[in-house]
């Protein structure tokens, strides 16, 4: 298990290197924004969430002296350049919001990023950094990529789950730090298994149990009560001995899931189902679904029950929808949930991915503790206590 008050800070950081100023300085940074094309016909950015949340580390760098590069993925553009990946839109969003801070090229350009090349760690660290497509770096002139870096930043939490060269490759070759963003996430999600407030509750949605599975069980040795829907509650609700009409289910995962309801923790599963049936029409339901009959929510009993559970809490982590929210027929379920939470004097961790999307659809988002920017790295860090990228952090030299 991580223990994340050991990850070196940027104070360490700036002490190590005696002071920040004219120092360059490496901020691996997790700008994978989703884009659209605007009326012009040109990409744009259609959230700027993830590059505002990198904005406390590169302004503290900033106002030091520091001479500060980031870097990013965007999307899988197959370690080839594909100016649809181009990070340019994310270069003129930065240098809107903090001035003079260079932007690189996407990373994953280089099939050296994936791979953990070490030669591309050594072009990392010496500063040889392609630029976006259309022009120079956000702030500055392309000469501001050919220089050594003096120090390496680790902002991007939600790439922090990959061993790729960018995440832990400078950390062996240079000074290095984590950022806010990273500190606070590693802080908050680490902490669930060893310091949160009881009751604990964790709530668990999404598709599959097959997807979670590691992270069901991690969460029962913790929780003190583990709410299901989404998804996979159907081959729990099967497990059970429920007949699930054509809900999706994992049969491979059904005597897996009749051994964690029986292994003595507390397990809270739906009790009645929205569902849509073979004629196309919405209705509520119990447990058991006929054949022809899909479920796609939770229903209003499983929510306002899930909501007792989630009001009795100390804290709470919610990762994963409860149906398929994006229809609204199909929202409810998933917006009773956001609003309990909202609703809750506990301690509020919200897993990212969907989760994220839903709180910020409903407009409950400012009403959450935590919102990971993370869901994938959040839920690795949550099962096994460690991700490579904070390992990396740790194990940085000491000049």
């Amino acid at each position: 298990m991580s223990d994340a008050g050991s990850l070196p800070a940027l104070e360490d950081l700036e002490l190590r290197l005696g002071g920040l100023d004219g120092r360059r300085i490496l901020v691996r940074c997790d700008f994978n924004v989703p884009l659209r094309v605007g009326e012009d016909g040109r990409q744009e950015i259609a959230d700027d969430l993830r590059i505002r949340a990198a904005l406390p580390t590169l302004r503290w760098l900033t106002e030091r002296g520091a001479s500060v590069t980031a870097c990013s993925h965007l999307g899988r553009p197959s370690g080839v350049p594909d100016e649809h990946y181009s990070l340019a839109p994310a270069a003129e969003r930065l240098a809107e919001l903090v001035p003079g801070v260079a932007l690189a090229e996407n990373l994953r350009f280089s099939p050296g990023e994936t791979a953990n090349d070490p030669a591309f760690v050594e072009a990392l660290v010496s500063g040889s950094l392609p630029v976006p497509f259309g022009g120079s770096p956000a702030g500055s002139g392309s000469a501001s990529v050919s220089a050594a870096f003096d120090g390496y930043v680790n902002d991007a939490f939600g790439a922090s789950h990959r061993a790729h060269a960018s995440i832990v490759g400078p950390p062996q070759r240079l000074p290095s730090a984590a950022g806010r963003l990273l500190q606070r996430e590693a802080d908050v999600l680490g902490g669930l298994r060893a310091d949160a407030k009881r009751p604990f509750v964790a709530v668990l949605g999404g598709a599959k149990v097959s997807d979670k599975f590691g992270v069901v069980e991690a969460l029962l040795d913790v929780v003190d009560t583990l709410v299901i829907g989404g998804g996979m509650c159907f081959t729990f609700l099967a497990a059970l001995g429920h007949p699930i009409g054509d809900s999706l289910c994992e049969p491979d995962f059904i005597e897996t899931c009749e051994r964690l309801l029986g292994g003595g923790a507390r397990i809270v599963l739906p009790n009645d189902i929205t569902a849509l049936d073979a004629g196309g029409t919405v209705r509520q339901m119990g447990r058991s679904l006929p054949d022809g009959c899909r479920g796609l929510d939770i229903g209003p009993g499983s929510a306002a029950e899930f909501d007792d559970v989630i009001a009795g809490a100390r804290t709470v982590f919610w990762n994963g929808p409860m149906g398929l929210f994006e229809d609204e027929r199909f929202a409810a379920g998933t917006r009773a949930v956001a609003q309990s939470m909202a609703d809750s004097r506990a301690f509020t961790v919200v897993g990212g991915g969907d989760s994220a999307a839903a709180v910020a659809q409903f407009g409950l988002a400012p009403y959450m503790d935590h919102i990971s920017t993370g869901g994938g790295a959040g839920l690795e860090l949550v099962e096994h206590g460690d991700l490579p990228g904070l390992a990396a952090l740790r194990d940085s030299p000491q000049p």
